[in-house]
């Protein structure tokens, strides 16, 4: 490791960092909207989209609250200091971007942009094949059976 580098002393210290893979995934779909206009919902469905945003806020604050009480950092850059079971992570070992993923599926409905949708897929596979598994090989190095018996007993989504 270089002088400075984080590398393997954080979960995520690379540029693939969770809130700028999907706000990148949201960005490209609201402009590929702009060039190619779509539709997604019949007209008058936006009650399911705003559910939907209001489930995956709630479930980002809850998540955030979990983490905080536990003392560890929520940001991947920094070094984690606990392995969370309780509120969101009882269920999902990863309820942060299950949080992102259906704020963009509640903001696909909402705008009725098919895009918006499309560009969700490419985020949620870098997501399970690149991101989650560099942190999920952090998390086992920095926590040992203690994380090998909450991945056991977690799933990594809902």
């Amino acid at each position: 490791m270089g002088e400075g580098s984080t590398d393997g002393v954080v979960a995520n210290a690379g540029v693939l960092r969770p809130p700028l893979v999907f706000l990148g995934a949201l960005l490209t779909g609201a402009a590929l909207e702009i060039i190619w206009p779509t539709s997604l919902v019949p007209a008058g469905l936006a009650v399911p989209g705003i559910v939907i945003v209001l489930l995956a806020v709630a479930l980002f604050r809850s998540s955030l609250r979990q983490l905080r009480a536990a003392g560890t950092p929520v940001r991947g850059n920094a070094p984690t200091t606990a392995v969370v079971r309780t509120g969101p992570y009882r269920l999902s070992r990863n309820p942060i971007y299950v949080s992102f993923m259906l704020l963009q599926l509640g903001i696909a409905l909402l705008a009725d942009s098919a895009w918006i949708l499309a560009t969700l897929l490419p985020a949620a596979a870098l997501m399970a094949c690149v991101v989650v598994p560099r942190e999920e090989r952090y998390l086992a190095r920095r926590f040992g059976r203690e994380y090998a018996d909450y991945r056991l007993s977690v799933r990594r989504w809902l």
